[in-house]
């Protein structure tokens, strides 16, 4: 009996291994090895009979360049006995596929795993031959985010689009774009054009840089090439802190001037300004249709000092009884929050927020500061969704390697690509990352030290990958040796796409790709 026994585990642990061969990232909950093949012949097409999700079935046949001079049928049944928005199963039999799932997103996160089965399928003559799989699947979290900086260096449409593709290749459904800053005001406001205009000139390295910024045609073509990929776009526009772009544009709106942080704020005391802001959301509800706004509200103590001499701020305050400028700064997030919802959105905030008591039900809170663990514990308590994005090590404008010279270190400490993978188990407690307050993580690139496409391609990649098994994986299943060896292979991916990457095995195989001269390390 013992000897069966150990036979037995030594079946399913070899299983098990084998499965891991199939280098798919994020890696499935449960995967069981099928005795059966599936065999594509060239020019196949796969298809659906079920018209709801053709488009989804489109899309897996032009990743893979798929002709249609064959026919592979593909049949998706939408079940509601799998478990949770995101779910799916899948199996590849001798004679067809079959994705199980209770929602579009499901759909979708079933035929990226069948596309990444196809990516790495053993080649048969000039067809495929795929494995014979049952996968059980869905994601640890719901948000499994990355923003993006564009107001410090823009990049425009083809290096979003190639984001969003790689994006949905990991099945990322989260793209928070951070669109203005103190650099640059980045999408046309057709109320106040001045704000592409004016607030559209420089960047983070050249002041007087030609203005570059998003068309609103450009924007709804991104939105919906997104939504085509299961990727929801959140924009943010940064207030009342990082408003300076926009302050430059409308200087009327501006909260004054400080030492360094010339009209970094808008002006809370005045009137006219929830009006402009009002103005603006207006035009952000209908560019971006998915139903929420981040609003920022990071930073403010930077530029605070310039309300000491602001007779609007000083008005505020004594009318609502202030004794300090935090509580007019939470005066205006309030004030912004309400205008959100009342455009039946919700409201996203970076986690300074916290402290402004801002409605529970309809706020997100982003928790950046890892170095304030209080402030997590208090947005928990207090009730909000919780998206864990702190700079270490989501940043990825953070060194990645001892041997890199140009980004953030944090006393020291930089992000790895095994920091990510391990995220968040290695940074918090589990009554953390386990609260049901907690809906999601998110990886930000802020862009002071990002000017090329080479520098950003080298920052994301292999890190997304790292990000996307963070965002699904169950801690219990991860394991160092098995992503080591599914990464290499997607290495390989990377290098047929052209991609500057940077490869963690062979660290010398592309130099550190640098736009800027690294400055001292910094800590805050």
């Amino acid at each position: 009996m013992k000897r069966y026994l150990l036979v037995l585990a030594l079946s399913v642990f070899c299983n098990a291994l084998n499965a891991q061969n199939l280098n798919l990232i994020p890696y499935p909950q449960q995967v069981t090895m099928l005795k059966t093949t599936l065999r594509i012949k060239p020019g196949s097409l796969f298809y659906t009979s079920n018209s709801r999700y053709k488009n989804d079935v489109l899309y897996l046949n032009s990743q893979l360049g798929l002709t249609g001079k064959g026919r592979q049928e593909i049949k998706i049944l939408i079940n509601t006995d799998v478990d949770g928005s995101g779910a799916y199963r899948l199996s590849t039999a001798s004679n067809k596929i079959t994705i199980t799932a209770a929602d579009r997103a499901g759909v979708f996160n079933g035929i990226i795993t069948l596309l990444q089965l196809c990516r790495a399928a053993n080649a048969e003559g000039t067809g495929l031959v795929l494995p014979g799989v049952a996968i059980t699947d869905k994601p640890r979290y719901q948000w499994r985010g990355f923003m993006l900086d564009e107001s410090r260096h823009f990049f425009g449409v083809a290096a979003v689009k190639n984001i969003l593709n790689w994006m949905a290749f990991y099945k990322l459904n989260r793209f928070h774009w951070h669109l203005t800053d103190a650099q640059g005001w980045r999408l046309e406001i057709k109320k106040y054009p001045l704000l592409t205009k004016v607030g559209g000139v420089g960047n983070f390295t050249d002041s007087a840089a030609s203005a570059l910024y998003y068309t609103q045609k450009e924007i709804k073509d991104i939105v919906a090439y997104a939504k085509r990929r299961n990727i929801e776009v959140i924009p943010e526009i940064d207030m009342p802190g990082h408003a300076t772009a926009a302050n430059h544009a409308y200087p009327q709106y501006s909260g004054g001037k400080v030492k360094n942080y010339d009209d970094f704020t808008f002006n809370p005391g005045k009137e006219d300004t929830y009006q402009f802001i009002s103005n603006i959301l207006k035009e952000l509800k209908v560019l971006f249709p998915d139903g929420r706004i981040h609003i920022g509200g990071d930073e403010v103590a930077l530029g605070i000092k310039a309300w000491d001499n602001n007779p609007d701020v000083k008005r505020l305050m004594t009318e609502k009884g202030y004794t300090d400028h935090q509580q007019a700064e939470a005066y205006f997030l309030r004030r912004i929050a309400d205008s959100v919802i009342k455009l039946h959105d919700k409201v996203m905030c970076w986690d300074e927020a916290v402290a402004a008591n801002l409605p529970v039900n309809n706020v997100i809170v982003n928790w950046w500061r890892q170095n304030k663990p209080e402030v997590l514990k208090e947005a928990i308590t207090k009730g909000y969704p919780i998206i864990l994005s702190p700079r270490l090590p989501m940043y990825f404008d953070f060194v990645q390697d001892s041997i890199h010279l140009s980004g953030r270190k944090w006393d020291g400490r930089y992000n790895t690509y095994l920091d990510i993978y391990h995220f968040p188990e290695n940074d918090l407690t589990a009554d953390v990352y386990q609260s049901k307050n907690i809906i999601g993580v998110q990886a930000n690139l802020w862009t002071e030290t990002v000017a090329t496409r080479k520098r950003l391609d080298y920052l994301l990649f292999p890190r997304m990958a790292a990000l996307a098994e963070a965002g699904w994986v169950q801690q219990a299943t991860k394991n160092d040796d098995l992503f080591k060896a599914r990464l290499k292979t997607h290495l390989g991916y990377y290098k047929d796409a052209g991609i500057y990457y940077y490869d963690p095995f062979n660290p010398d195989l592309h130099k550190e790709a640098i736009d800027i001269a690294p400055k001292p390390e910094v800590t805050d």
